[in-house]
């Protein structure tokens, strides 16, 4: 028996190939009497729609390619997870993509897949303003964890955060902070420092960048034995992977935390909790930047989208105290 196609469903519900396609692909531009007619017809005649033919009528793949900086950044997980709830919900697919932290992969993974995908989600790209905005000009883009003047883009507030968790360090006493600063293309590793510098000269504090770091654990001991080198002693790293890498060094170098020095991350992952001793991050609700960033990409395809200034959400932060900070204490020279 052969399988059921458009054509077969169109002549028993009585319409044209065209209708059905809509039916399927785009239900709000036919009547429900008509849609339900020609579901009903595809029932019973078990037919599926073939996504690849609706996608040659309708130029649309319900696909959205999310690409994410470093996939094994458990910073991410939450973000993916929104993200990939709320294009199920619109009756899309999200293929994610590791850019492994290379802005050459990242830029060869987009242009293959651009004819593939409906739209792109950019977390945390490394990639320079002129080739985004290039992207942009071609395909629907939504940023996030990064702005670009004319691109949408979803991220976490970080100014405010920042000068709160440089005022907490302030209100215990440290008077010296050193940022242990991410990748040197990233975006929010500037920003984020900018920031501090700000809050620090405000509060008459001395801050010092080091960097740029790898963030992941293992790059924390490097950065650790850097910061060690200054007289600071609040130390403020990229992220809470990087953050978790620095405890461990500073363990094992027999420094006591926070008794000597305070330390604090970035993006509040569900082993800042496991760390010993607990860190001290500024969080936000990474789930949401998922779930609106694919409303801005999903409203940017419409064709009824608003074709004014592209929107740039700010989602707040939120410190969260534990036990990795407190007032400052013995020296620490004599330490290996």
């Amino acid at each position: 028996m052969s399988t059921p196609t458009i054509y077969d469903v169109a002549r028993a519900a009585g319409v044209a190939t065209s209708t059905v396609s809509r039916a399927f692909s785009t239900p709000g531009r036919v009547t429900e009497a008509t849609r339900e007619r020609i579901v009903a017809a595809a029932q019973e005649l078990g037919y599926e729609p073939n996504p690849h033919a609706r996608a040659l009528i309708s130029r649309r793949t319900q696909t959205l390619a999310m690409v994410v900086s470093d996939i094994t950044n458990p910073h991410f997980f939450e973000v993916i997870r929104g993200a990939e709830m709320r294009a199920k919900a619109a009756a899309y697919t999200l293929v994610l993509v590791n850019a492994e932290e290379s802005p050459r992969m990242e830029l060869e993974q987009v242009r293959r897949l651009a004819r593939s995908v409906d739209g792109f989600l950019l977390a945390a790209s490394r990639q320079p303003e002129e080739n985004l905005l290039e992207l942009a000009a071609a395909h629907p883009v939504v940023m996030i964890n990064r702005q670009v003047p004319g691109m949408a883009s979803v991220v976490v507030e970080h100014t405010e955060g920042c000068r709160q968790m440089v005022a907490h360090l302030a209100s215990l006493g440290h008077r010296e902070i050193v940022y242990l600063a991410g990748p040197r293309n990233s975006w929010m590793a500037a920003s984020r420092w900018a920031a501090i510098r700000t809050a620090a000269r405000e509060l008459e504090l001395r801050a010092t960048r080091l960097g740029p770091f790898t963030p992941t654990v293992a790059s924390g001991g490097p950065a650790a034995d850097a910061a060690l080198t200054t007289s600071a002693t609040g130390f403020i790293a990229h992220n809470d992977m990087l953050a978790i890498g620095v405890l461990r060094r500073l363990t094992g170098r027999g420094v006591r935390v926070p008794a000597e020095i305070s330390v604090l991350g970035f993006d509040d992952i569900f082993a800042a909790e496991l760390s010993t001793p607990t860190l001290t991050t500024l969080g936000g609700p990474h789930a949401n930047v998922g779930r609106a960033a694919v409303e801005l990409l999903l409203e940017s395809m419409s064709s009824a989208r608003d074709r004014g200034t592209p929107p740039q959400l700010v989602l707040a932060s939120q410190l969260v105290l534990r036990q990795s900070t407190g007032i400052p204490g013995a020296e620490r020279a004599g330490h290996s």
